[in-house]
């Protein structure tokens, strides 16, 4: 007697299955220079102020304005140069009434001095100074802590650390920070049919795309792509490959094997294992598989295949391990779990508090056909007007099938057919998510 059919669950409920087992890894202290691009996960506070001093922001000459008060182009006021202090001198010349300090841009301003005049104001004098006109009060001086006060926020925890906020951490007096570290993700497609890209191809071979996809993809929300290579049709090598890369890694993502051919050699090693396997109502992506791999002695408990319920053994703390998303084979079906399921989650193990894509409603330009009882996510073409008024197009005429990897290059989103909609008419609203 056959065994039933794991009973199919909604796209929103794997993604609340998947979402629900995921969480950000633990905080790390890193240098401040290798933190780009990661999560903060502790407020930052100036240790020092900035400016540390006051200093000119301008090349020319610190002086008392009562010297120079009266002066003009016409009736210049004549001091005595008794300092030159580039930008790092620790100088604090004394200045008496009728002398300047010639100072470059950064430099310290002497205690004695109230103002500065740009070098273009004078005669550039080294030894005399004539200045040609009267400087405002406290002229380019750059106030101490008129940026930031030590103990003054900096930076908040939540935020993805970009190149402006390196610098403003550095310059607030901060060597490292507290982030959460990007996920580390085993990268695996299986096939004896796998070629690597721009080998000789025989009878029944296909060039390997899918690693590439998903490590580029990874690398795009911001994670570290572990690249496994492939793995052929067979339990013990794909067992084996798990096994010796499961301690290095915080995720793995496989590609193919999670249907219910005889070569289905993910589904075969992993469900044993207590790995979810079944069908999503999507198309693309139907078969899907989520869970952890244990690296422990005990398993994962629960039947193989159970669709959830009571024995959902993604939700297992038992046995630590990395998470593991089993994926379709073909390349569109990969792109669409990846979008959908993979994304949302790795950035939630980065830290991040937006972990979902932009969405808009877009007015269909192409009409085409969707599959009764399953959600559509249609590898789309979205424009929008000068006005902002966006509408949607297949990115292939050949529609959503899995197969159709060329066309995932012009496409910059997924329009997403509901379930119970069989047809998409020109002039029809539909949701859509940017990918791009």
């Amino acid at each position: 007697m056959m065994a039933a059919s794991p009973a199919s669950i909604s796209i929103p409920e794997h993604l609340a299955r998947v979402l629900a087992n995921v969480a950000p890894l633990p905080v790390v202290s890193v240098p401040i220079a290798q933190v780009l691009a990661l999560t903060l996960a502790a407020d930052v506070h100036a240790t020092v102020d900035v400016p540390g001093f006051d200093n000119s922001a301008m090349d020319g000459y610190a002086l008392r304005r009562a010297d120079s008060i009266s002066a003009t182009a016409e009736t210049p006021i004549a001091l005595r140069v008794v300092a030159d202090l580039p930008a790092g001198s620790a100088e604090n010349p004394s200045l008496q009434p009728g002398e300047a300090a010639r100072i470059m841009t950064g430099a310290a301003v002497p205690t004695d001095a109230d103002c500065i005049v740009p070098i273009e104001d004078t005669d550039e004098g080294t030894d005399t100074v004539l200045i040609f006109s009267a400087p405002n009060p406290a002229a380019h001086i750059r106030r101490t802590g008129t940026d930031v006060r030590t103990g003054d926020p900096v930076l908040t925890a939540g935020r993805v650390l970009g190149a402006r906020d390196l610098a403003a951490a550095a310059a607030s007096g901060i060597s490292t920070l507290t982030v959460h570290p990007a996920p580390r993700v085993g990268v695996l497609s299986t096939g004896t049919e796998l070629r690597k890209p721009g080998e000789p191809l025989e009878r029944g071979q296909i060039h390997d795309s899918n690693s590439l996809l998903l490590a580029a993809m990874i690398t795009e929300c911001g994670g570290i792509p572990v690249q496994l290579g492939s793995v052929v049709d067979d339990d013990d090598a794909l067992r084996e490959m798990l096994e010796e890369h499961a301690p290095e890694v915080d995720a793995f993502v496989t590609s193919g094997g999670v249907s219910v051919g005889a070569y289905d050699v993910v589904k075969a090693v992993l469900a044993p294992l207590g790995v979810w396997f079944g069908p999503v109502r999507m198309q693309p992506g139907k078969p899907q598989g989520f869970g952890r791999f244990p690296v422990g002695p005990a398993p994962l408990g629960g039947p193989a295949g159970d669709a959830g319920g009571d024995h959902d053994n993604s939700n297992s703390s038992d046995v630590a391990g990395p998470l593991i998303f089993a994926l379709p084979g073909n390349p569109v079906s990969v792109f669409v779990s990846f979008e959908t399921f993979v994304r949302p989650a790795l950035l939630t193990m980065a830290g991040r508090s937006a972990v979902h894509r932009r969405t808009l409603t877009a007015t269909v330009a192409t009409g085409w056909r969707s599959p009764a009882g399953r959600a559509q996510a249609m590898p789309a073409v979205v424009e929008q007007d000068e006005a902002g008024a966006a509408s949607v197009r297949p990115a292939s005429a050949g529609g959503a099938g899995s197969y159709l990897v060329a066309s995932l290059a012009g496409a910059n989103a997924l329009a997403f057919v509901p379930e119970d909609v069989t047809e998409v008419r020109e002039g029809d609203l539909l949701a859509v998510t940017l990918v791009s």
